[in-house]
């Protein structure tokens, strides 16, 4: 799997239709209808841990060919 960062990870949430609700620190809240909201922690241009970026990928409906 191709590693991101927190700031790449949201970018592929907004080209999917997700639209950031809040920001609290570093955690960014996206939402989109009909789905729970994902939590995407934004460190910077710090990669992703891959256990947490495959957790927010999963429950946002993402596959790797989304990336």
């Amino acid at each position: 799997m191709k590693s991101l960062s927190g700031k790449e990870l949201c970018q592929v949430l907004e080209r999917q239709g997700w639209a950031c609700t809040s920001i609290r620190g570093s955690h960014h809240r996206y939402e989109k209808p009909g789905v729970a909201p994902v939590i995407v922690p934004v460190h910077g241009n710090k990669s992703l841990k891959t256990g947490m970026q495959h957790a927010i990928m999963k429950a946002a409906g993402l596959t790797e060919h989304d990336l």
